[in-house]
């Protein structure tokens, strides 16, 4: 009884990490391209002083304090296309994500998958998964934690230029 208790314990504890962990992998890789902003820099960006009237930058930095890290993957290659589509695969099946949109556009397949927080419009997690129809296209895996509004992520995929930031775009408009 008390080894069933540590180990559940443990998985409960552990399981907010094996986010961060899950795709860690592609970090370093010749063959990926990364972007890994971790929240000491969130924190570290929303303290820059901004124009009050410019409402948009206002949003912004209102949203990258609730960030606490974003991971972006991209890759044109095969090897490295499957690995993230297997590794996005396994993580979907253990981390509790709901599906929130799924498109099928000329073989360009998009999935994007939240866990969600206390309201509908209140996400935890956001796991993007783009992957191209032809070769020439990228295949893009994001995953973004904290505790934000779905309706913002619009401005954060602006701001930052993410790749797949129009796909996102267009699955969270009119989402409230």
């Amino acid at each position: 009884m008390k080894k069933g208790i540590i180990t559940l314990v443990f998985a409960l504890i552990t399981s907010p990490f094996f986010a961060q962990a899950a795709f860690d992998k592609f970090d370093g890789q010749d063959d990926v391209t990364s972007i890994i902003v971790n929240k000491k820099m969130f924190e570290l960006m929303s303290k820059v002083k901004v124009d009050a009237s410019d409402k948009e930058t206002q949003q912004y930095m209102n949203l990258i304090k609730k960030l606490d890290n974003l991971k972006v993957f991209t890759t044109s290659s095969t090897r490295a296309t499957n690995e993230m589509r297997s590794a996005a695969e396994k993580y979907i099946r253990t981390a509790g994500l709901e599906e929130l949109m799924r498109v099928n556009d000329s073989g360009k397949n998009i999935k994007i998958l939240v866990k969600s927080g206390a309201t509908d419009s209140q996400i935890k997690e956001l796991l993007m998964f783009i992957e191209g129809g032809s070769k020439s296209d990228e295949t893009v895996l994001m995953s973004l934690t904290g505790n934000f509004d779905l309706n913002e992520i619009s401005i954060l995929t602006d701001k930052m230029r993410i790749p797949g930031g129009d796909d996102l775009k267009r699955a969270t408009k009119g989402k409230k």
